[in-house]
C-alpha cells in the first residue's frame, strides 16, 4: 500500500505543479502556524477558526497542518499524494463556508466583501493532478520508489 501510495513517475510538468503549489501553501500555512508573513500565529488563528467561524478544534489544527505540513511535504515531494489531499479537503471547505458566496473572481480591485473562487479551483486542479499521478521528479517519493 505504501509503495502505491509514493510510486511517481519523473514527470517534470508534475514536479513544477508540486513545486509551486508547495511554496504557496507553505506559506500560507507559515502564517497561521508560525506567524510569518504578516500572518497572525498560531493562536490566533485558532481562536478565529474556533470561535468567529466556529469550527471544531480538531479541523481547524488539521486545516493548519494540512496548509503547513502539506506545503513542507509538497516542496520535498514527502508523501505528495498525503499532501495534496489535505490541501484539497482545504479548499472544499474554503469554497463551500466562506468563497462561494462572493462569485468566480478574486477581489482585485476592492469591490467585494471578500474573494470568490478563481484561486481556489486552481489549488483544486493542481492538487488533484498530484493526487494523481504523484510527486514527480526531483522528489522524495521518486528516490523511494525506485528502491
Amino acid at each position: 500500500m505504501f509503495r502505491k501510495l509514493i510510486n511517481t513517475t519523473d514527470d517534470l510538468a508534475i514536479t513544477i505543479l508540486r513545486l509551486v503549489l508547495g511554496v504557496v501553501f507553505f506559506a500560507h500555512g507559515a502564517q497561521k502556524a508560525l506567524g510569518w508573513f504578516g500572518g497572525y500565529g498560531f493562536s490566533a488563528t485558532m481562536g478565529f477558526f474556533t470561535q468567529k467561524a466556529h469550527i471544531p478544534a480538531a479541523f481547524a489544527f488539521l486545516a493548519i497542518c494540512a496548509e503547513f505540513l502539506g506545503g513542507i511535504g509538497l516542496i520535498l515531494g514527502l508523501l505528495g499524494r498525503v499532501a495534496a489531499f489535505g490541501i484539497v479537503c482545504n479548499m472544499v471547505v474554503a469554497v463551500a463556508m466562506v468563497h462561494w458566496h462572493f462569485g468566480f473572481f478574486a477581489n482585485w480591485s476592492g469591490n467585494q466583501k471578500g474573494e470568490g473562487i478563481e484561486y481556489h479551483l486552481l489549488a483544486l486542479a493542481v492538487a488533484l493532478a498530484i493526487m494523481i499521478k504523484g510527486s514527480g521528479a526531483l522528489s522524495v517519493d521518486r528516490a523511494l520508489s525506485k528502491s
